[in-house]
């Protein structure tokens, strides 16, 4: 059985505000993963079904590897249509906000929805959500926002309005949140709400496998250049690392989404249990991390990459070069394993 984890005064709340309205804006963060555009896409059905108008707007495009979530080529993209989405957000009397606890993770379109006098509603998985949101539903035990997005239909009594099209979409954000069920999904319910949404004739096979196992010939080559040329391992510390620079990306002609389970991969390696994997972007470097067991590199992210997530998956930001950023992982093992790093440089000063 499913358990209501959400506050009924959230729900009842929630109940009152959709029905009081007509048009409702959907936002997720930059950069949407298979969690955040299944959810929004997800929800924005489910409220059209309902008679609603609703609309889902988006920093930026989706990475070429999600467009088969079905919907997602219908979203309004603020850089590729800036006045249509300014009006979509601006003639909304109602905003959800998904996948995402802070407004600077929708990056441009932060302007324009902070100063609007409408509702907003957060529903996201992820620590610490700012205190803007007239309706904060924040569950960081979930495992996706989709499994909370199906948790409100649930509680509010909308199952029945989730067809074939929204189940689909939760499915792919349940998978890639989940990498593949393999991490934040020792719930048993979690299992529970995967079997409700299968009961709707998803194509289960088929939306795995363009979920996890697809990818461009660039792609594998650039992977295959990953594993064979850049990763480093640190068995005595468990750890292994992979960075990809710019020029390393444009010479296989990199799109976002190319290196979606890069980091996973060394993981496979029996003496491995964390990974960190760093792409050099314009501004910034992007870091991503995974682990097994009881290894949290949430905190890691938080602590040196101003990110977070969950104990076993989880990402965040540095500033500097690529160069440095792999010096600061360096001291994330000297931090961790002062011991075993005294034990390699007296091997090293002896050879």
């Amino acid at each position: 059985m499913i358990k209501s984890i959400i506050e009924d005064a959230k729900i009842e709340k929630l109940r009152a505000l959709i029905n009081g309205v007509q048009r409702i804006a959907i936002t997720c963060h930059k950069s949407p993963d298979g969690d955040a555009l299944g959810s929004t896409v997800a929800l924005c059905h489910v409220l059209r079904r309902l008679g609603k108008d609703a609309v889902i707007v988006t920093p930026d495009m989706a990475p070429r590897s999600l467009e088969f979530i079905p919907g997602v080529r219908d979203i309004v993209v603020y850089t590729k249509n800036e006045l249509k989405a300014r009006k979509a957000l601006a003639d909304a009397q109602l905003i959800f906000c998904l996948d995402y606890n802070s407004l600077k993770r929708v990056d441009r379109l932060a302007e324009f929805i902070e100063p609007l006098k409408v509702p907003r509603v957060l529903i996201d998985h992820h620590l610490d959500p700012d205190s803007i949101f007239d309706i904060a539903i924040s569950h960081p035990d979930a495992s996706s926002t989709c499994e909370l997005v199906f948790r409100v239909f649930m509680q509010m009594g909308m199952l029945r309005y989730m067809d074939r099209m929204a189940a689909s979409c939760l499915y792919v954000g349940l998978t890639t949140d989940t990498g593949g069920f393999a991490y934040s999904c020792d719930n048993p319910e979690f299992y529970e709400i995967l079997a409700s949404i299968m009961r709707r004739n998803i194509d289960r096979i088929g939306l795995y496998n363009k979920a996890m196992n697809t990818f461009s010939a660039d792609s594998i080559r650039l992977q295959g250049f990953a594993l064979s040329e850049k990763m480093q391992l640190f068995p005595e510390q468990g750890a292994a690392l992979i960075t990809l620079s710019k020029e390393e990306l444009e010479r296989f002609n990199y799109q976002r989404g190319d290196t979606e389970t890069l980091v996973n991969k060394p993981l496979a390696i029996p003496e491995i249990y964390w990974s960190v994997f760093m792409r050099e972007d314009t501004d910034r470097i992007k870091v991503s991390c995974r682990s097994q067991g009881d290894f949290s590199v949430s905190d890691i992210c938080a602590r040196y990459f101003n990110g977070g997530g969950h104990e076993n998956a989880a990402g965040g930001d540095f500033y500097g070069s690529l160069d440095d950023a792999v010096a600061v992982f360096h001291q994330i093992m000297n931090d961790l394993f002062p011991s075993n790093n005294s034990q390699e440089q007296s091997k090293q000063e002896q050879e």
